[in-house]
């Protein structure tokens, strides 16, 4: 297979160890790209769900894939998320290639960029942990029940749906939300003078031009690997959007509802226990 040789990439919220996860789709990714600079932006594994139970092969293959890339020259560096905050009392720790790091700031041709995950922003986070944990819980099990109908969808040549999409756009708050968090990160980015803001957690990929008074900054969000498969590449002094073929995706879970029944039988236990 012909890599595709990038600058950098960003990825973020791949939450290996839940069943949202398309760990398959992003181990193709990994596969397809050779980066000098390689950015998890944090939730990379969701150790708040974490369970012995479920932690497939295709989601080690990842970290496996990940550290490959590391050993064969690419940069890798590891930002810690909420999710997987435990990491966080290792911070500035680094081992080869691969760096753990809170936030990072890179010079990226001759422009500043402000790198962190995002959820320093989210207040359910900072002061009401375990509401934001039953919140994240509910999502995976949402996300669980999303990847079933999809399946029965794509059997009957459907189009996929997202559940969870269609909730976000409907609620005023989580639109609200939304909004609050890109226009704080982009307001303290102007105001430390940066010309990148770089942001995972809220799963909304974006780029955009932000202007306030005291002047302007690109905001990029790497969106997720659990509804939207995206991240950001840095190639030739310009930043794009990748996105993972949704088709792709829906294929790989009729292969996996297919062969397995791990889906199926854990979303049954979570409603009996409803």
């Amino acid at each position: 297979m012909k890599k595709r040789l990038l600058e950098m990439v960003v990825i973020s919220d791949v939450h290996l160890g839940t069943y949202g996860c398309h760990a398959k789709e992003l181990l193709s990714y990994l596969q397809s790209i050779k980066p000098k600079i390689l950015i998890l932006n944090g939730d990379l594994i969701d150790i708040w769900q974490f369970r012995k139970s479920y932690f497939p092969k295709s989601h080690l293959k990842v970290i496996k894939k990940i550290i490959d890339l590391a050993s064969k020259g690419t940069k890798v560096y590891y930002i810690t998320g909420n999710h997987d905050e435990m990491l966080r009392k290792f911070s500035d720790f680094q081992l080869g290639n691969i760096a753990l790091v809170d936030k990072l700031v890179l010079e990226i041709d001759g422009k500043k960029a402000w790198v962190f995950h995002g959820d320093v922003f989210d207040s359910s986070v900072q002061h009401a942990k375990w509401i934001a944990k039953l919140g994240s819980k509910g999502y995976d099990y949402l996300i669980l029940l999303n990847r079933l109908i999809n399946w029965f969808l794509i059997k009957l040549n459907k189009e996929p749906y997202s559940l969870s999409k269609r909730i976000k756009a409907s609620v005023k708050k989580a639109v609200k939300f939304i909004g609050d968090f890109e226009k704080t990160a982009t307001d303290l980015g102007i105001d430390n003078q940066y010309d990148y803001v770089i942001c995972g957690h809220i799963h909304e990929p974006k780029i955009k031009t932000v202007r306030n008074a005291k002047g302007n900054i690109t905001y990029l969000n790497s969106g997720d690997w659990i509804e939207n498969l995206t991240a950001l590449e840095y190639n030739k002094k310009r930043w794009k959007i990748y996105q993972h073929s949704t088709e792709a995706a829906v294929s790989e879970d009729e292969e996996y509802f297919s062969r397995e029944n791990e889906l199926s039988d854990a979303l049954a236990t979570y409603l009996n226990k409803r």
